[in-house]
């Protein structure tokens, strides 16, 4: 898809072909199922996208910009991935959702809190591989 989108821009010049927020969350979601073993429940369930092997509810969020994302509830687990326009995904932050929820701003009007990507950079930086979820595949 990132490919095709390539192509798209270099053959109309001046016309964007961004993929939706829809779309880079469930490429997000179905990336973190194959890299972190996951079993994914129900698209848009409330509050966590899966299951990892070991028990933790896992929030996956996929993000195309260089700010950061957002969360409207504290998940117990969180792993942020920000896909390039090549298609490649860099894993921002993998670890305990309180840390990432306490580090995030305000509640906004529109029931979500903002945390920018140099914050969960930051904050991955401190955390030990038995807080991470072990990468398994890719």
């Amino acid at each position: 898809m990132y490919e095709i989108v390539n192509e798209l821009e270099q053959h109309f010049p001046g016309r964007r072909f961004t993929l939706d927020g829809h779309v880079v969350g469930s490429l997000g979601e179905v990336l973190a199922e194959y890299r972190y073993d996951l079993e994914l429940f129900t698209a848009s369930a409330e509050r966590h996208d899966a299951k990892a092997k070991d028990g933790r509810l896992v929030q996956v969020k996929a993000t195309q910009g260089t700010r950061g994302v957002a969360l409207r509830s504290e998940p117990d687990h969180l792993i942020v991935l920000r896909i390039e326009a090549d298609g490649a995904a860099e894993e921002v932050f993998n670890g305990p959702g309180s840390l990432a929820w306490s580090n995030a701003g305000q509640m906004q009007k529109n029931g979500q809190c903002f945390i920018a990507l140099s914050t969960l950079r930051r904050l991955m930086t401190h955390l030990s591989d038995e807080a991470r979820l072990p990468r398994v595949n890719g």
